[in-house]
């Protein structure tokens, strides 16, 4: 079988660290899949507009540039937790692909880049590229009382998040309320619980600094990451 990508994703998150652990949980994260060339027919989305949710199937890497483990460590579960590649959402896996729900919040059509979706809550870096599009269904796709293994409430506890004004005054509305729902999902590995250290997420431009201390978590600075 061969498979190619049909689009790309665009956003404010240029490396892995720092992005939403799954879809959904920045809705304020807005993204542009970029079709290619030879997919942006505007026939192809005919009808799509009547959907709220797609589903993007994507890849973590080119295949064959990570080996594949049967065991992995996810790093929310603490990083010494080893549970078989099939039980998780791991990118080591024997073809890298992924799967993330979005919500589409436009079709545009213009003569530079074709057809392009603006959808939101991605949990996916900048230039990922995307192999599929399919429409949600929630009479389907949807069992809200399905276990969740370990991956429980503690998945979802948000911290306090302190931003200084001088930082706020770096980003739009949305890109602020964005960040400011990333940060509160407490980007560092599991395992990681030093106060003292400072962290560094690239977003935007920007080298958005912070340290945690308890369940807060404050912003230090930004810096031009160019």
């Amino acid at each position: 079988m061969n498979i190619k990508p049909i689009a790309k994703i665009h956003n404010d998150f240029p490396t892995k660290f720092g992005l939403p652990r799954q879809s959904g949980m920045s809705e304020h994260l807005i993204s542009r899949v970029v079709m290619e060339k030879e997919f942006s027919n505007p026939d192809a989305f005919r009808g799509i507009e009547e959907f709220e949710y797609l589903w993007l199937i994507w890849g973590f890497e080119p295949v064959g540039t990570r080996e594949w483990s049967p065991t992995v460590r996810p790093p929310k579960l603490g990083g010494n937790t080893r549970r078989g590649v099939f039980a998780t959402r791991s990118p080591n896996r024997p073809n890298p692909l992924g799967l993330t729900r979005v919500k589409l919040v436009s079709v545009e059509k213009n003569a530079k880049d074709g057809v392009v979706l603006a959808v939101s809550g991605a949990d996916l870096m900048d230039g990922t590229e995307i192999f599929d599009i399919k429409p949600y269904l929630p009479f389907a796709d949807s069992v809200p009382n399905a276990k969740s293994g370990r991956y429980g409430a503690q998945y979802t506890e948000q911290l306090e998040v302190i931003i200084p004004e001088a930082v706020q005054r770096l980003f739009g509305k949305e890109q602020l309320e964005a960040l400011r729902e990333v940060l509160a999902l407490d980007p560092r590995p599991g395992y990681q619980h030093d106060s003292s250290r400072v962290y560094g997420l690239a977003y935007g431009k920007y080298d958005v600094r912070f340290r945690v201390e308890g369940r807060t978590l404050t912003v230090v600075e930004a810096a031009n990451l160019y």
